[in-house]
């Protein structure tokens, strides 16, 4: 459940944006959201990227192998009422 690998694009966005982020949950799958729209949790696994922080739901964590750039994908959470 630890050895989830970031892909090169979500971690060229996140130092080309210099903010923390976190892999959510939304109604179309995993998500990756800056921590000002969903706030890290105690219980989130920490990637340190650059300045940074990739913050991982423990919920996601348990499903997920790769960070990848579809979870970038605006499309996939704008939609969703629960945001």
């Amino acid at each position: 459940m630890h050895d989830i690998q970031v892909d090169q694009r979500v971690i060229d966005y996140i130092l080309q944006n210099k903010r923390d982020y976190r892999v959510s949950t939304s109604c179309g799958g995993p998500v990756i959201v800056p921590v000002e729209m969903k706030s890290p949790k105690e219980s989130d696994l920490k990637v340190t990227v650059g300045q940074n922080t990739l913050y991982i739901s423990r919920v996601q964590a348990r499903y997920i192998s790769r960070v990848t750039a579809d979870m970038l994908d605006r499309s996939r959470y704008e939609s969703c009422s629960v945001f």
